[in-house]
């Protein structure tokens, strides 16, 4: 499995994300905060840096309907918490790609927690390009990333192309309008399922007002560069979130 080139633009991208995974890692002051905006769907051992609650670990593991010792891919995998979590509950090999090297790192250095050694592997890729050979993964995930992949449709290929015939994609997805009220016509993939998230919405407004409130705090812990980042993100983004359609969608490519 090779490692692709990034490009110029992916670069970019990855020095943002590996500074934003080193900053988390170097304090508990977001993981308290995301608990604080999801309240009791919060699962603590995933930790993660999304909207990955529990109804959405239940989603994933219904859909994906993998047996044990099968492949299960986590793209824009992060720290790996919803992978890891996941193959161990399905018994699964897992493979985590992520753009950023440090949370590369920082995901191989948490698996001994969640798998057995040797049964969970993590990457550089992008979602457009993972290295993986055709047809290699019973299953993918890929929660909160495909909203930031910059080319949708060449990161739709790259899952249809690594997927095995019959193997299905657990993907969240926002948006104006649900998925499954488009046209779907991507040969090769039909949508299989869509589960509307209704309280997403609520949990991101709220965390973005925890950001506010623990200004002094963010700024305490993670400097005044990385903390006004975050609160720029909360204040770009909290207009829009009542007008988006959260969303899990179930991908399965055919078996032609």
């Amino acid at each position: 499995m090779d490692e692709p080139t990034l490009s110029p633009q992916e670069q970019r991208l990855a020095e943002v994300y590996d500074a934003f995974h080193a900053a988390r890692a170097s304090s508990s002051l977001s993981a308290r905060l995301y608990a604080l905006a999801m309240g009791e769907d919060y699962p603590p051992e995933v930790n993660a840096s999304s909207s990955c609650d529990w109804q959405l670990l239940a989603t994933a593991v219904r859909r994906l309907r993998l047996h044990p010792g099968q492949h299960l891919v986590d793209l824009g995998c992060g720290t790996g918490g919803e992978g890891l979590w996941l193959a161990r509950a399905l018994a699964a090999r897992l493979t985590g790609i992520d753009v950023s090297l440090v949370a590369v790192h920082l995901a191989a250095a948490r698996a001994g927690q969640f798998v057995p050694k040797g049964r969970a592997d993590f990457r550089v890729g992008t979602l457009a390009s993972t290295g993986l050979p055709d047809g290699s993964a019973d299953g993918v995930i890929c929660v909160d990333a495909y909203g930031f992949a910059p080319n949708k449709r060449a990161a739709i290929d790259e899952v249809h192309r690594i997927l095995a015939p019959g193997a299905r994609a657990v993907i969240t997805f926002s948006g104006q309008a649900p998925l499954s009220s488009r046209p779907w016509t991507y040969q090769g993939l039909e949508l299989e399922a869509e589960e509307h998230r209704p309280g997403v919405g609520q949990m991101w407004l709220r965390l973005y007002e925890l950001r506010a409130e623990h200004e002094a705090e963010l700024r305490r812990e993670f400097g005044d560069d990385h903390a006004q980042d975050m609160l720029d993100e909360a204040q770009r983004r909290a207009p829009t979130v009542s007008s988006r359609h959260f969303s899990v969608v179930t991908l399965r490519r055919t078996t032609d």
